[in-house]
């Protein structure tokens, strides 16, 4: 029996679903997961605790998360997509209001033992909605501003809660993300010309006006490390020695100074690029990066296969946040960009990051298991689903 007759009759079986998934992907996070894991052993100075051991374990479960993810009816990700924004969206004003402060930012939720950080869902819950949206929305008017309206506020909300927090950089990727996807689907380059020029222009008052003192010294730090080099540019400068002392091969696993001795810090999460180029060098730092560029062309190549515009929406959603989160990362450790703390997923040590990503990745599955996926009253044409 053919794939769509399967569909169509109602006996797509959850093994059958199983063998649409890309695998190649699932097998491309693996490695990069492995290779978190080794370097989280090194980092403890060859031992599981604290940090090696949770993060493999972390991943098998997240893992079955995905399959989960993807194997689930697209339809029911389709009408969940709006709710689960607005709930989200309900947990960043609850955070404003009740939120646990920490570090001097307030950006989690503390229901018992269970520690929430909203933020991090709004990534994929904004994906999910702006998908939706664009399913329905009427094609020959995606040109106008107008026809984008919606998902702008959609997209400005959360961000400028996120900001409040303060937490600049998760803002930046909820505001990147949804930017992507708005322009992906068709608005003219002169508004995203408009945009950018309008972008920048906040950005400068904000600098002057709205960041933290924290925020606007990381910025100054960014373009002159050596002003406070002690202080606020000292993950900047033992970065940049990390690297510098890496060279083209690498020092040797666990043989690195700045990570071994201390003098790197949050080395396990943050900056755990930054021991991988001391390590292993440029040489391990490409073959990382390759990893993830071939976990992005997965996700492009997935989001040009969907035959509906709801799985390629989120298939290029959730491959761009992808993108957002390894160039801010590894910017970051090299100088490039000021330091927002995001980490590298799957290879940095967190779960929160993990989960949102690993369950985002599962949506891009779900969009290859149903990229040709005829339902009894939607998807009729690849347009619309009801």
């Amino acid at each position: 029996m053919t794939f769509l007759t399967d569909i169509e009759s109602g006996r797509d079986s959850f093994f059958g679903k199983l063998r649409r998934i890309e695998w190649g992907l699932v097998f491309v996070m693996a490695m990069i997961s492995v290779v978190g894991t080794i370097l989280l052993f090194g980092a403890a100075g060859g031992s599981w605790e604290p940090w090696a051991g949770d993060h493999i374990i972390r991943f098998c479960i997240v893992t079955c998360l995905m399959l989960v993810v993807a194997t689930v009816d697209v339809r029911i990700w389709y009408h969940l997509a709006y709710p689960a924004y607005f709930a989200v969206f309900v947990l960043l004003i609850a955070v404003e209001l009740f939120g646990k402060v920490a570090l001097g930012a307030q950006r989690w939720l503390e229901v018992g033992p269970i520690r929430l950080q909203p933020s991090e869902f709004m990534k994929i819950a904004l994906i999910l909605a702006l998908a939706r949206y664009y399913q329905d929305a009427e094609s020959d008017r995606m040109w106008s501003i107008r026809a984008h309206a919606i998902p702008l506020v959609m997209l400005a909300a959360p961000a400028a809660l996120i900001t409040l927090q303060p937490d600049l950089g998760t803002a930046i990727m909820v505001a990147g993300v949804g930017a992507t996807m708005v322009i992906l689907a068709g608005l003219s380059w002169w508004y995203v010309v408009a945009a950018a020029g309008s972008v920048a222009a906040f950005a400068l008052a904000a600098f002057f006006f709205f960041m933290a003192e924290f925020q606007r010294n990381r910025i100054l730090t960014f373009l002159d490390p050596s002003r406070d080099p002690l202080g606020s540019g000292y993950h900047i400068t033992q970065s940049k020695i990390a690297i510098g002392s890496g060279g083209l091969f690498g020092v040797g696993y666990m043989q690195g100074t700045q990570s071994q001795l201390d003098f790197l810090p949050e080395r396990h999460t943050d900056f755990v690029f930054a021991m991988l180029l001391e390590e292993f060098g440029m040489v391990g730092g490409l073959f990382v990066l390759a990893l993830y560029l071939a976990a992005m062309a997965f996700g492009i190549y997935i989001s040009i296969g969907c035959r509906h515009l709801f799985g390629k929406f989120l298939a290029a959603g959730v491959t761009m946040l992808l993108f957002i989160y390894v160039g801010i990362n590894a910017g970051m450790i090299m100088g490039l960009m000021p330091v927002v703390g995001e980490p590298l997923p799957f290879l940095s040590y967190g779960g929160s990051v993990m989960l949102s990503l690993m369950f985002g990745l599962g949506l891009v599955q779900n969009a290859k298991v149903f990229r040709d996926k005829t339902l009894g009253s939607g998807f009729k044409s690849s347009k619309r689903v009801r």
